[in-house]
């Protein structure tokens, strides 16, 4: 986080509180990218070493006691969920309509999380300016990085929607959302989110397509292939993977690209789909930054009837 000091004189190793956040100074950069040991009063210095993302304006102290520290962070954290409970009655984009009809929906809770604290920010803002007559948008809670248990968790007791923008939910996240019906959408692009949740306040929100997720696959081993571009070896984890299928390469849970699958091989032979379990070769069209570890995640766009 880059913060700015504004009294005292903030030095490596400094126990530090942000919001919930609660660490140790590990690295300290100025504003010419040179590594410092100490920064005084009006100096801007990009710092890391804290357990999670603040939020853009909180006020950081350095602190003497840890124990203390965490102790306050703790209290910060409960207050916010006590905070984001209010009905716990279900909610998807589907019958948002009707229950605000109904007299039901008075506000909409919504969780954002996001690939960036930037991204994080304007998503929230945007969703709570299309508050109107009838129905409230409220964000009861934005973060960044992948969507997690805890999320969804939150999002069952708060009866909130989880919005997703450019990143994934992780595998225990997924299951919990479908045991807890909690509804979470995922976007790219913020006028989408935007439209589709300011359409469905309005009635009008009628998918005729939607994303069906077919596989998983780890990429073990990479290749560059002279006028081919990269090859990746990769694992199927869980379902299949499927010849001509969309993909989208993630790393540590976060988009990092979206298309199409390009080839599909097993040893030296096309093949039209491979089952979990099973080793293959994998190219995605027009994409070559592909690195081991990312988990490639294949899907189809089925039409609903």
């Amino acid at each position: 986080m880059t913060v700015l000091v504004q009294n005292g004189t903030l030095k490596l190793g400094d126990i530090i509180i942000a919001g919930t956040a609660v660490g140790r100074v590990r690295t300290m950069i100025n504003d010419k990218g040179q590594r410092v040991s100490e920064a005084g009063p009006s100096t801007p210095v990009e710092i890391s070493g804290l357990s999670e993302v603040p939020s853009a304006g909180d006020v950081f102290n350095a602190v003497a006691d840890e124990r203390m520290a965490r102790e306050l962070a703790e209290e910060r954290r409960v207050a916010a969920s006590k905070n984001a409970m209010p009905g716990a009655k279900k909610v998807s984009l589907e019958d948002l309509f009707s229950q605000i009809q109904a007299g039901e929906m008075k506000t909409l809770n919504l969780i954002v999380k996001a690939d960036v604290q930037g991204s994080a920010e304007a998503v929230k803002s945007s969703l709570e300016k299309i508050s109107n007559d009838e129905v409230r948008v409220k964000v009861i809670h934005s973060a960044v990085g992948a969507i997690n248990e805890s999320d969804v968790m939150l999002a069952a007791t708060s009866g909130a929607i989880i919005v997703g923008f450019n990143v994934r939910p992780d595998n225990a996240a997924r299951d919990s959302a479908a045991r807890s019906n909690v509804d979470m959408r995922m976007y790219r692009v913020i006028y989408d989110c935007i439209n589709e949740i300011e359409a469905a306040m309005k009635g009008m929100l009628a998918p005729k397509f939607r994303e069906a997720i077919i596989g998983h696959a780890e990429v073990r081993e990479t290749y560059k292939v002279s006028k081919v571009g990269t090859v990746c070896g990769c694992y199927c984890t869980d379902g299949k993977i499927q010849r001509g299928c969309e993909v989208r390469v993630l790393r540590d849970n976060i988009v990092i690209h979206e298309g199409s699958l390009a080839s599909l091989r097993r040893f030296k032979d096309d093949v039209r789909e491979v089952a979990s379990g099973y080793e293959c070769g994998m190219q995605v069209e027009k994409f070559n930054d592909i690195k081991v570890g990312d988990i490639i995640e294949c899907f189809v766009m089925e039409q609903i009837t």
